[in-house]
């Protein structure tokens, strides 16, 4: 009797233990996510903005080697660029701030992961060298962990 006694009460608190670690789990993963989503945020509000702001020529001289791509797209594309990457940049933070339309935030991650997708094919094809092609999978890994992270 008191065997069962205590096989209970041990497995009473492994339940509760289990349940508080995984309620620590996925706070931790919120707090992961709202970081990357940050930064995921602020690097493609920034490289939005610039591709608004500049015109081609001062992409190519103000990127000093890293913006030489610009030349093989059209300064109408490079602004649809720039316009998708900001509304992204929007779409990551603020759906999930407000809590109103939250599931746009992991769509919005999943856009950008397109654009990324896009960019690496643009960047191998231009041999644009590891840097370009490096920076673009990093951005591609945020965006789809970010997107995972949120539809989970």
């Amino acid at each position: 009797m008191f065997a069962v006694d205590f096989i209970s009460a041990k497995k009473s608190v492994s339940r509760k233990q289990y349940e508080l670690n995984n309620k620590l789990k996925k706070k931790l993963m919120n707090i992961s996510l709202w970081i990357l989503q940050g930064v995921v945020a602020l690097m493609f509000a920034m490289s939005g903005f610039m591709k608004l702001s500049k015109s081609k020529q001062d992409l190519k001289i103000q990127g000093k080697g890293r913006m030489d791509w610009v030349e093989d797209i059209s300064a109408s594309n490079i602004r649809v660029i720039g316009v998708l990457e900001l509304l992204a940049a929007i779409g990551l933070i603020v759906p999930q701030v407000t809590g109103i339309l939250p599931w746009l935030t992991p769509l919005a991650a999943l856009g950008l992961a397109f654009m990324m997708v896009g960019a690496l094919i643009l960047h191998l094809r231009r041999a644009d060298g590891k840097q370009a092609v490096s920076t673009t999978i990093m951005l591609l890994a945020f965006s789809l962990f970010v997107a995972f992270g949120r539809f989970v």
